[in-house]
């Protein structure tokens, strides 16, 4: 505390010997040095006393403490107090009663050190508005001077506005409430934001209690969102979602609107409790499908652009508000399942034709291939039976080979009409997805919209002549290619291949014929019709073992017949029934009875 300044008047002052020039009078110098002295304040260093502010300007303060000398503080240690005036009583710090030059030193800022955090306690035990300086910008807010400590405040906390630009803040001095201390770490929260809460709270009371559903009122952009626009309808804040803006599909709100403008909005909803207030902007202009045109009819053509992008297929909007759905079989003639991305993007221009039109539902169907010619109109006149074309693999089944002739006309070929010669398991083996091909028109199926093509029928047919080659009992060599359960698959001559059984594939030394072994094959079956050939390599040495025993029996039979004519006369023997192995036999036979005779 400030010490009393002693004023006590000298009863014996001589007051003519003043006038004549002599103060001192009867007293000594040294004498009126001690009541000097004694007049003043006695202070120590190191302590903490309050003075009064006698003069300023902008780079310092003097201060009266009642010492024999003034004290000066710099003015930046009274940053946090821009309203600091003559007169106004300070805390300060004395440092130093005398410095070399005599100069009584001070300090503001630590007098406000030594007492800040019990100050800054009593602040937040009392509720009560101090004032801070506002030093710079931190992560996630900024750090205030208050009483001399370093103290946060949160971006949030801030103002009840969002703060879009924190540097406007850094070197102002704001009131503050403190919020939070944490004793250990000596960490002190201040909000600004809570002092004009409690007002706007009441504010907002007021204005609510006058709103109405369907009441118009002016308002400005307070905060843009992604999902939507908060409006201050001064002193409450309401939200425009963003399906709110426009009877138009909006991608982002900034599309719409600016921070800061004015604009008129609706009344959609609001709860009393939650203070929230639904507004609406595009109720207050009519539905674009009122204005559409009265004229536009099914069949007409419509221009517009593609704003969102499904599989299924594309939204266009040919007017704000006004959408149409192209689904994506109307897209194309084409009969193969795609994705609407594969015809549009979103941002296309596209011109289409009104296939559905619901005024009452508000709903629309557009179509992009109907301003093609159908293709399957004319199709017996532009793709005969019999015409060769080059169309383009699309799919594979395990039966045959979907291709594309052009958009919009498909067509099939059969695994069986591939190929003439090649027995194919699957159409991969043949051709590649993507893969051109030469095709021949062999059936049109208008009703279904589908063609059936053939491959093979480009050559002709090899088996002709391969009738005339294979012939049965006909010995070729062939080399197995293929081993499989029920046999094996030989390689003839001119590509053709043949199949021989197990039992078939035996060679002469009982072994069982191999993968890669070249061999003689013997035709035992030719099917043209179902292209077949059947082959056996053990029928070779078979059929020669058999000609022999067969030609051995004959000579057998042909002696024991002789001997028999020779032994009995041929008169008095039956008539044995000959055969046609005998034919030798019966000839020296007959020879013999003529003679005989």
């Amino acid at each position: 505390m400030t010490e009393e300044v002693k004023n006590t008047p000298i009863e014996d002052f001589d007051w003519e010997a003043y006038e004549k020039g002599d103060a001192l009078g009867d007293k000594t110098r040294e004498e009126l040095t001690k009541t000097y002295d004694e007049s003043l304040n006695t202070v120590k260093d190191k302590e903490v006393i309050e003075g009064t502010i006698i003069a300023l300007n902008k780079r310092e303060a003097v201060v009266n403490i009642g010492y024999k000398s003034d004290g000066i503080i710099p003015m930046n240690e009274f940053r946090y107090n821009p309203d600091l005036k003559v007169g106004d009583t300070v805390e300060v710090f004395i440092e130093n009663q005398e410095d070399k030059k005599g100069q009584l030193i001070l300090s503001h800022r630590k007098a406000r050190a030594a007492r800040s955090w019990d100050r800054v306690n009593e602040a937040l035990e009392k509720d009560e508005v101090i004032k801070g300086y506002i030093k710079c910008r931190t992560k996630g807010g900024m750090i205030v001077d208050v009483f001399g400590i370093e103290a946060f405040l949160p971006g949030s906390q801030i103002d009840v506005r969002p703060i879009r630009d924190y540097d406007m803040f850094v070197g102002k001095t704001m009131e503050f409430k403190v919020v939070k201390i944490n004793q250990e770490f000596k960490n002190v929260v201040v909000s600004h934001k809570a002092l004009i809460e409690a007002e706007l709270e009441q504010q907002k009371r007021e204005i609510i209690a006058k709103l109405e559903k369907g009441q118009i009122l002016e308002g400005t952009v307070k905060n843009i969102t992604s999902y939507g626009v908060f409006i201050d309808l001064g002193g409450v804040d309401g939200l425009i979602h963003i399906t709110d803006l426009s009877w138009g599909r909006v991608s982002h709100p900034q599309e719409v609107v600016e921070l800061d403008q004015k604009l008129n909005v609706v009344i959609l909803d609001f709860d009393d409790e939650k203070k929230r207030i639904a507004l609406g902007l595009k109720q207050l202009m009519p539905h674009p499908w009122e204005a559409l045109d009265s004229e536009l009819k099914v069949g007409d053509k419509v221009k517009g652009r593609v704003v969102v992008m499904a599989d299924y297929g594309a939204f266009i909007e040919i007017a704000p508000g006004v959408e149409g759905l192209i689904h994506v079989s109307e897209m194309s003639w084409s009969q193969h399942l795609r994705s609407a991305q594969d015809f549009l993007k979103v941002g296309d221009e596209v011109e289409a034709v009104v296939l559905t039109l619901d005024r009452d539902e508000r709903k629309m169907s557009l179509g992009l291939k109907q301003l093609k010619n159908d293709p399957w109109e004319d199709i017996e006149t532009k793709y005969p039976v019999g015409s060769k074309h080059t169309a383009k693999v699309r799919n594979f089944t395990n039966f045959g080979v979907f291709v594309e002739i052009e958009e919009g006309v498909d067509g099939l070929i059969h695994i069986s009409d591939l190929s003439w010669v090649k027995k194919i398991k699957h159409p991969g083996e043949f051709t590649k997805i993507g893969a051109p091909i030469e095709v021949q028109v062999l059936e049109i199926d208008k009703d279904n919209r589908r063609l059936s093509l053939g491959h093979k029928q480009l050559e002709e047919n090899p088996w002709d002549v391969f009738e005339t080659i294979f012939t049965q009992g006909s010995v070729h060599e062939g080399t197995i290619i293929e081993m499989v359960e029920k046999g094996a698959v030989i390689a003839l001559p001119y590509g053709v291949e043949g199949f021989a059984t197990p039992k078939h594939l035996v060679k002469e030394d009982g072994t069982q014929a191999k993968l890669d072994e070249k061999l003689n094959f013997k035709v035992i079956e030719f099917n043209k019709d179902s292209k077949r050939i059947i082959l056996s390599h053990s029928r070779i040495f078979e059929d020669e073992a058999k000609a022999e025993r067969n030609e051995a029996r004959k000579a057998k039979r042909a002696a024991a017949a002789t001997k028999r004519a020779e032994e009995t006369p041929m008169l008095n023997q039956p008539i044995e029934k000959t055969t046609f192995g005998d034919l030798e036999a019966l000839a020296a036979l007959k020879e013999k009875l003529s003679e005989g005779k």
